[in-house]
């Protein structure tokens, strides 16, 4: 070991200059660019009604959508927001909106009052650059799709029939998945009753992007054991009576 011993031959000033707290340095960091809302997301009411966890009750003490994303932790403090898991949540979620990283609907452009109709369409598969065409598998007729095409969820406006983008363009809507040859299912997918096309709506409501904390089971990973120990000696002490 190695003991170092501080320099008797530094000057005063050099010993009495204050260090900084690298702690503190997060502060002066510059605000990342607020991010624009969303059709699915329109205002920071919605958006603390989407992510849950009861913070849609702190919606009047967030004035807009650029003090959502400009106060910092201290302030939200402030404010009233509690307690400090919950502003960990509300600040995490806002830099993964920042990211790009939304939950279900957020990537649907055609919303009309929170609400994001989907359809079931068929679109053409794109051919394989180097192959000359598709593959074999896509141009094999199936129970489930017809040769040259794929199943793909499509938001559309409202009580339109077809997606107003290019067939060969269309990627789906994350987070709902196709089941069989004519249902598609994703969390918070309400089935529609109409004629031709499957349709569905997908309804903004609180915490449908809900990060659900987990629970303990007999105290916890730290205590399991000794509440499970605990446990049989009550009940060992019970069948002995």
């Amino acid at each position: 070991m190695i003991l170092r011993r501080p320099l008797l031959s530094a000057s005063t000033a050099a010993v009495s200059a204050p260090q900084v707290c690298i702690r503190n340095l997060h502060a002066s960091i510059p605000i990342r660019p607020i991010p624009k809302p969303i059709p699915f997301i329109p205002d920071h009411t919605a958006f603390l009604s989407a992510i849950g966890r009861g913070l849609s009750a702190h919606a009047a003490k967030i004035p807009s959508w650029d003090a959502l994303f400009t106060l910092s932790s201290r302030q939200l403090k402030e404010v009233g927001i509690e307690p400090a898991r919950s502003r960990r949540y509300l600040l995490q979620w806002r830099e993964k909106f920042r990211n790009g990283e939304y939950g279900i609907g957020g990537d649907c452009p055609h919303v009309r009052d929170g609400v994001a109709e989907l359809v079931l369409v068929a679109a053409p598969v794109t051919p394989i650059p180097g192959l000359g065409g598709i593959s074999p598998r896509s141009a094999m007729a199936t129970a489930t799709h017809d040769p040259g095409t794929r199943k793909v969820v499509a938001n559309v406006p409202a009580g339109a029939q077809q997606p107003v983008e290019p067939l060969e363009s269309l990627t789906g809507v994350d987070g709902v998945v196709i089941k069989g040859a004519k249902t598609f299912r994703g969390s918070y997918v309400e089935p529609m009753r109409a004629a031709g096309v499957p349709r569905a709506r997908l309804r903004l409501q609180e915490g449908i992007w809900e990060e659900r904390r987990g629970h303990k089971v007999d105290g916890g990973e730290r205590r399991v054991a000794q509440v499970r120990a605990k446990r049989r000696a009550a009940e060992n002490k019970e069948n002995k009576r």
